[in-house]
């Protein structure tokens, strides 16, 4: 159906480098030119970033989504993008976010990111299911602490 809404979840490998300062310019760079581009076609979703790998989920009509996904594919800011789930979902799960940053706020990312990689946050080990629920949680907290 053409209204139906997919959910794509994949992790890539981080492929920039830099000073702290460098990976969140980098970050904030493909943080607003996603939201640029995701408004446009009706995609939304969530980005996680540590110094080691992306994480990321992207909600929206399926030619969207896989137009998307494929950007990121060829991205070189991307290493050995893997596709951890495409499936309809019953809802949105970020229906105001054309692309929001989740967990922590870019500076703290670039500079801390080792931190969540060293504490288990290793997205190779985790199915679509429980990236997508980690997202998740982490952008309702997001959503909390701005609205407080």
């Amino acid at each position: 159906m053409a209204n139906d809404v997919y959910r794509l979840v994949y992790y890539s490998r981080n492929r920039m480098t830099g000073t702290p300062d460098d990976l969140a310019a980098s970050i904030a760079t493909i943080l607003n030119t996603s939201q640029a581009n995701n408004g446009k076609v009706g995609v939304t979703g969530a980005l996680m970033f540590n110094s080691g790998f992306f994480g990321q989920v992207l909600e929206g009509p399926q030619a969207a989504v896989e137009s998307v996904f494929e950007r990121i594919q060829q991205d070189d800011r991307h290493g050995e993008v893997s596709l951890l789930a495409f499936e309809t979902a019953p809802t949105r799960s970020f229906e105001g976010w054309s692309m929001g940053f989740v967990g922590a706020s870019v500076p703290d990312a670039a500079r801390y990111g080792a931190i969540v990689q060293d504490s288990g946050f290793d997205p190779t080990r985790m199915s679509g299911n429980a990236l997508f629920e980690t997202l998740h949680h982490l952008a309702l907290d997001d959503e909390k602490l701005a609205a407080a």
